[in-house]
Formats: C-alpha cells, structure tokens, sequence
C-alpha cells in the first residue's frame, strides 16, 4: 500500500463538514460507497435522531476474534479561527497536508480505507474490523452503539487500535473526562428587595466554591505513581450562564464544570460529595427564602479513565508495528477507555499530533501518513497469519 491513496482519500473526507453540530452522514455515505466499490458491506448505526450514524464493517472471517480499527468521523469547530483557507478544502504546503481534521483524525482514517484492498487481497486469518464513529469531540457518544453491535454479533476481539494522533506514538494510557451541569433555580426580583427573592448567582458561587476546593485539596496531593504529566484529579468550571439585568435579583443559574480523572470511582465520589454538600446546605438555605429553590447536577457524558496495562495484547503489537518501546500517557481523553471498560484489549497509536490538531490551519505530515501506512501493513501482514 503506498500513501498516495491515503492522501486522496483524505482529501476526499475533508471535504465533508463534519463539526460535531452537524450531521456526518455524508462522509459515512462516502465511506459506505468506497467500502461496497470492493464489495465490502457496511453496518450502519444511526443515532436517535437520525441525522448521525455509525459505520462498522469487517473484512475477514467475522466468526473469529480480530483486530478494530478504531476512529471518529467528527471535527471540531472552525469559528473563531483565522484559516488562510477553506478549512473544508485540504491543501498541501511542502510536507504538510492543511484543513480541519487531517491530524484528528481524519488522516487515520484515510490510510485505514486506503489499506482495504491489501486487506483484501490474500484472505485474512484473523479479521479486521472498521469501527468509525459520531460525536467523539463531545464525550464520546456514538462509540457505545458500535461496542454494543459488537457485542450482539462477534466473538471478544484481539486488540483496539485507536488512531488518536500520536505521532505514531504508542499511548497506554489517559484520564477519565466527564462534562457536568448544574442549575441553580432561586427566586427573581427587583435588586431593590432582595429580601423578596433568593439570588440564585450567589448560591450558585457558592456550590463553585465548593468545587474550587475540590479542586485546591487534589492538587495539593499529587499521585506519586501517576503517569501523567498533571499527576492528579483535575475539578474546573468552564462556563457560567445567569441572571438577565443588572437591577435583577435572578432566579436561575446554571454552570458547566469538567472533572478529569486518573483512575476509575474518583467521578462517583466526587459527584456523591458535591451532591451532599448541596443538599445538605446550600438548598435548605435557599428554601428559607423560596419553597420553590432547587439545585439539580446532570452528568452529560463519563468518558472513563484509559488505565495502563503493560505488557497487554494491544500494547505488544502496537510496539511492533510502529517500532517503539516506549510507552507514554496523554492528557486529552478517547474512546479508548470506553473499549477498554467493556473488556477488550486496547492502545491508541496514529498519524498526527495533537499539538497540530484543533488549531487554525490544522495539519498532518505527510511522513506521518507513511508510518501509519507502515503500520496498517504490518498489522495486515499479523492478521494474515494469525
């Protein structure tokens, strides 16, 4: 296989817009009409509305554990960002191929598509499949429908490989991220009398105060065995919506706060804690002045800890076929914790580094394609005489 095709196809997915507020159906069309062109059938998974799905095919004997390769279709946002060019229109600098999503993670992706036809060419002991999935940007959401397909139709798979860009690094391991929202509901009135009212603001600074000590107590106690470059359990609030003037006791408030953990339980206790301090303080308080007072915490997605685990299946053939030894943590989540959790044996390695993703004038190299064409190879050539 050589890059030239990877390159193509990574033209062609760039193309279609996919900012995970939109839909990706176009691309998984896309993908679905490459794959059947070799006479490869697709799996569809759609998402409640309709308007996103899931692709998942497999190439070799599905009766038989196997390899996943593993990616997501969606990019994040371009506004904002002062592109020199259409971000939707990949354009090549030197060595660098330019637009949104070339290192996360459409470049693996491509070379992945563009392996199809090696992996068709001699029949395969062991199968690969192709997992592509929806709203990874946003906490991971579509990766669960493809597990639980597996899980119905196939037998426990070999290894995962996540394609995250790492530089064609091999990563074992990240920390748990999970988005959470609380809403304060108080009692409006005129800022003259606020004796009429309960400031949901105030309350609400409150239960942050609350989360900001969390957040101080964590640092102070640093994980001597962490492998990661922040070696403890980070708490921060992100966003704070409230009030409508500034003559206006409000009556509701809401903040989005961020928990990212480094092992597994460290959300629930967290949650259970906060919850407990909220209820137990902060809500009597405000229903002395409004019966109606409240104070409710969603958590809007749990991507769970990625936990090292050396010497694992995954991890001893990622070595071989990127042709490291070493093995690192990363600070951005995955899906691979959630493949993880569900039982199977996992790594992340791919094109692209995410120093080079996200940013106006996202980029790949076009070296980093040829190693993750390398690695595709070998994990066909591994496959054929599994």
């Amino acid at each position: 296989m050589t890059h030239s095709s990877a390159i193509e196809l990574l033209s062609r997915l760039v193309g279609f817009n996919t900012v995970s507020s939109r839909s990706n159906l176009e691309a998984i069309d896309f993908i679905k009409a490459y794959l059947a062109g070799f006479g490869v059938e697709s799996v569809i998974i759609p998402d409640a509305t309709g308007t996103k799905a899931n692709l998942f095919a497999t190439i070799g004997p599905a009766d038989r554990p196997g390899y996943v390769l593993s990616g997501h279709t969606d990019v994040v946002p371009v506004e904002g960002q002062e592109w020199s060019r259409d971000p939707f229109n990949m354009w090549r600098d030197g060595d660098r191929l330019h637009g949104r999503g070339t290192s996360d993670m459409k470049g693996f992706i491509a070379c992945a598509l563009a392996g199809v036809p090696a992996m068709l060419e001699k029949p395969l002991a062991a199968p690969i499949h192709l997992a592509w999935s929806y709203d990874e940007e946003v906490g991971c959401l579509g990766v669960h429908g493809i597990i639980e397909h597996m899980a119905k139709t196939l037998p426990p798979q070999l290894a995962v490989f996540v394609g995250e860009p790492t530089g064609m690094g091999v990563v074992g391991g990240h920390k748990g991220s999970a988005g959470l929202l609380t809403t304060v509901t108080g009692k409006a009135c005129h800022s003259s009398r606020p004796d009429l009212g309960v400031n949901a603001i105030f309350h609400a600074m409150d239960l942050m105060g609350e989360l900001r000590s969390y957040a101080n107590e964590l640092r102070s106690a640093p994980e001597a065995d962490s492998p990661f470059e922040v070696p403890y359990t980070t708490v921060s609030v992100g966003v704070v919506q409230g009030g409508t003037a500034r003559n206006a006791i409000p009556g509701d408030c809401a903040f989005q706060w961020d928990i990212r953990a480094t092992r597994g339980g460290v959300l629930e206790t967290l949650v259970e804690r906060f919850r407990a301090f909220s209820d137990g303080k902060v809500v009597p308080a405000m229903k002395e002045g409004f019966a109606g007072s409240g104070v409710v915490t969603n958590i809007a997605y749990d991507v769970p800890p990625f936990i090292p685990d050396a010497g694992s299946h995954a991890e001893t053939l990622a070595k071989r076929f990127a042709g490291r030894n070493e093995v690192t943590a990363v600070n951005y989540g995955s899906e691979a914790g959630i493949f993880q959790s569900a039982g199977m044996s996992t790594i992340i390695c791919g094109p692209g580094r995410d120093s080079e993703a996200h940013i106006t004038d996202e980029w790949i190299a076009v070296e980093q394609l040829e190693r993750c064409v390398g690695f595709i190879d070998r994990l066909i050539d591994h496959a054929r005489h599994a």
